[in-house]
């Protein structure tokens, strides 16, 4: 199977090798499978062959034409999970951090649905072939289980199911919005009088880099709610709702207010955002940076009804070690103790 794709070369855009360009453009793509396209004959700049060498500019129009690889069998893993609730219906997992939530490009191996597999024991394919005889379809274990996802450095609570029919149901609570979700995140900088709000801006892939989300004039609609818990001296300790559910919504909103999540090292997080920039305060930064290796953003809670016996259920965690160690070397900054 053959995916087309075309890309039209931004006006403004610095002129770059063309290897480079679709390897920023394309997800989930490396240079070096780029070059095997390329080679291959599979890329057309202008509806012309041209090198991995060749300088693309602006309003250049390129046809690219990907194999698609043959679905994944994915297996079992006994990898440990942090269970906070199960029955028959559902398992809600408090994910941590470093772990991909299901198998994709790069990681068929190590995610959160190979240990779903494993801790099914069997269980989840038996069910899934019966709600599938029932709802008319074919069953797949590549995304078993999976109704929402979370970034594989974001650390929290998920939600997973057991069969399609509570896929369903529960999927239709996310498309309607009325998932209860409370992310808490340690972000640069202070927010003054501004310590609640929301933040109103619509996503869309970078046209610069397609493996990031960037603010967009024509995107989907997106909607991030948030509330200061406490300052630091260039750091702060924030909860955001989210009321809607895009790719990276949350750290794309912070970085576009002008604070990016601590530790973020796609959107900004790494920089010395606030504050002076010391030799004291860099080591100190610094310090706080080989703790908190990844963004330091947490889903601690979610409510939603019961797909199957319609009560409404709501499930907390704490925060993750690092994101506490973080905190409190900011605390024992503050007070000089």
């Amino acid at each position: 199977m053959l995916r087309h794709l075309q890309i039209k070369v931004p006006p403004g855009k610095t002129r770059e090798r063309l290897d480079v360009f679709l390897t920023h453009s394309i997800e989930n793509s490396t240079r070096t499978k780029i070059h095997e396209a390329i080679d291959g004959g599979f890329v057309l700049v202008n509806g012309e062959p041209a090198k991995p060498s060749y300088k693309v500019n602006p309003n250049d129009v390129i046809d690219v034409t990907i194999p698609k690889p043959p679905p994944q069998e994915v297996n079992p893993e006994n990898i440990p999970l942090k269970i906070v609730y199960e029955d028959e219906y559902l398992i809600v997992v408090n994910k941590a951090a470093g772990m991909v939530t299901h198998p994709a490009y790069g990681n068929y191996t190590g995610t959160l649905v190979n240990a779903l597999l494993f801790h099914y024991n069997g269980m989840l394919a038996k069910q899934t072939q019966t709600a599938s005889d029932e709802l008319g379809y074919e069953p797949t274990n590549s995304r078993a289980g999976i109704v929402h996802r979370l970034d594989k450095d974001t650390s929290g609570l998920i939600v997973t199911v057991k069969d399609d029919v509570t896929h369903s149901k529960l999927a239709l609570q996310f498309s309607k919005r009325s998932i209860e979700r409370e992310y808490w995140a340690i972000v640069w900088g202070l927010f003054g009088k501004k310590n609640k709000g929301f933040v109103e801006a619509s996503l869309a892939r970078s046209k610069t880099d397609r493996k990031k989300v960037a603010v967009a004039n024509v995107g989907k609609y997106a909607m991030t709610e948030y509330e200061v818990l406490e300052e630091f001296d260039f750091l702060s300790l924030v909860k955001l709702k989210l009321r809607t559910g895009r790719t990276h919504q949350i750290r794309v909103h912070m970085h576009h207010i002008g604070h990016p999540v601590f530790g973020d090292p796609t959107y900004g997080g790494r920089k010395i955002a606030y504050g002076d920039t010391a030799k004291k305060r860099k080591a100190f930064v610094n310090e706080l940076l080989d703790i908190m290796q990844r963004q330091a953003l947490h889903a601690k809670t979610i409510g939603f009804v019961h797909p199957m016996t319609g009560a409404k259920i709501q499930f907390d965690s704490d925060l993750p070690q690092d994101m506490q160690k973080v905190l409190r070397l900011l605390k024992r900054e503050r007070t000089g103790t």
